[in-house]
């Protein structure tokens, strides 16, 4: 789990990267199917991040879609506290910790796994959805799959052929 989170961290600050190049007008761009708008798409990735970690530890978000877009500067050091959060709740959750939670109306007992589980997923679909919507407008957003994590974090190297 803990190597999932450097991959998250790392795809979060890549597109982070991506959308600091873009101007006001292209934060605002949409495409059908996807979340909304780019801005609103990076709020609600890294507030629901937030609501992952209080779901863990019962700390309080400090950002919300309700909220108005912070810029992308403020979203990269909230995407590096958020990252290195779920790194360490990756690295100390174990197969039997539990816990009571609400989700929609219904209160569960759950792994706290599926939560980073969930954190995990959550982060590629919207990153998928914000790539989805720069393609759709002709704006290269990169390679940002696992291979391409592995090739920039030094994971993946390539040999001399023998």
């Amino acid at each position: 789990m803990v190597e999932a989170f450097r991959y998250n961290k790392w795809a979060n600050l890549h597109v982070l990267a991506v959308c600091a190049g873009l101007s006001a007008e292209q934060l605002r761009l949409s495409s059908p199917g996807t979340y909304g708008s780019v801005a609103d798409t990076l709020l609600h990735l890294f507030g629901a991040e937030q609501r992952y970690i209080r779901r863990l530890t019962g700390a309080e978000p400090r950002i919300s879609e309700k909220d108005q877009f912070p810029g992308i500067a403020a979203l990269i050091e909230v995407a590096q506290q958020n990252s290195d959060e779920l790194i360490r709740l990756a690295g100390q959750t174990r197969p039997e910790d539990k816990l009571d939670t609400s989700y929609g109306d219904q209160r569960y007992r759950m792994d706290a796994g599926v939560v980073l589980l969930q954190a995990v997923h959550h982060g590629n679909d919207h990153r998928t959805h914000i790539c989805t919507i720069l393609g759709a407008h002709g704006i290269e957003c990169g390679a940002m799959d696992v291979w391409a994590y592995g090739n920039a974090s030094g994971a993946m190297v390539p040999v001399a052929a023998s």
